[in-house]
């Protein structure tokens, strides 16, 4: 499923990204700074150095350690379970890629009263959440395969552009998260709190599924009128309040 494709790429990355900056921060014996060529369009009197994130490091660790466990697996060709260890294989390599295509070169200014005459460069890895972030506009466009009479992954609607190394497929729709379900886990949305001005997942219209809420009035205690005391120690009151609350139908 796209929640499937997602864990994958994500646990891959999340390798590359912890093992690179292991490497950097010398706490790994195996490794250390990054050795990465200098990039072409740094310009000249730029100097590439300092101790950057070793992502060649990480990323073949990442491809040793977290593929190890499809790779050791053999299914006959043209198998549900070959699908699925393909599938497996392509979304760990998509969650590196990303980590790769994200990461960025950062500079530091050298120079008398901060001048700037002289800057030192090196290979950076983008914050982690923002590698959260890309994977999950790319779950949202995932793409749906299927196995063709070769054994191989193909597209299940031709009509688009076929999926590169970059992006994540899946080969079984989700299941339906708004009904209860005990065989997928789903609890659904029923009885679930929902935001009613929100227009994102928590938002009524989405949570709800257009069923539908109820309305109802709540009691709720929470801390107010906080004073700061030296020293030094924070005292609130305990206030109960009645808000509006939003249940899906």
């Amino acid at each position: 499923s796209r929640e499937t494709a997602f864990t994958y790429a994500i646990s891959a990355a999340g390798v590359v990204n912890a093992v690179s900056r292991a490497c950097r921060e010398g706490e790994l014996s195996s490794c250390g700074c990054s050795r990465a060529a200098r990039p072409k369009d740094l310009p000249r009197d730029w100097l590439w150095g300092g101790c950057g994130d070793n992502l060649n490091y990480g990323y073949r660790f990442s491809k040793e350690f977290v593929d190890a466990r499809e790779r050791e697996k053999s299914y006959a060709k043209g198998s549900y379970e070959s699908a699925r260890l393909m599938m497996n294989l392509h979304n760990n390599e998509a969650g590196r890629r990303t980590v790769s295509d994200l990461a960025h070169v950062s500079c530091k200014c050298h120079g008398v009263s901060g001048s700037c005459s002289l800057k030192t460069c090196w290979l950076h890895l983008a914050d982690f959440r923002k590698v959260g972030e890309t994977l999950k506009e790319k779950y949202d466009s995932a793409a749906s395969m299927k196995l063709n009479s070769r054994g191989k992954l193909v597209q299940r609607d031709s009509k688009f552009n076929p999926p590169t190394s970059h992006d994540l497929v899946y080969i079984e729709s989700s299941p339906d998260y708004c009904l209860s379900n005990q065989s997928t886990g789903s609890l659904g949305t029923v009885g679930r709190l929902c935001n009613k001005t929100s227009e994102g997942m928590d938002g009524c219209e989405l949570m709800c599924c257009g069923r539908g809420y109820d309305q109802y009035k709540a009691q709720i205690v929470e801390r107010c009128h906080c004073k700061f005391h030296w020293c030094c120690y924070v005292k609130c009151k305990r206030c109960t309040k009645t808000v509006d609350q939003f249940i899906c139908k």
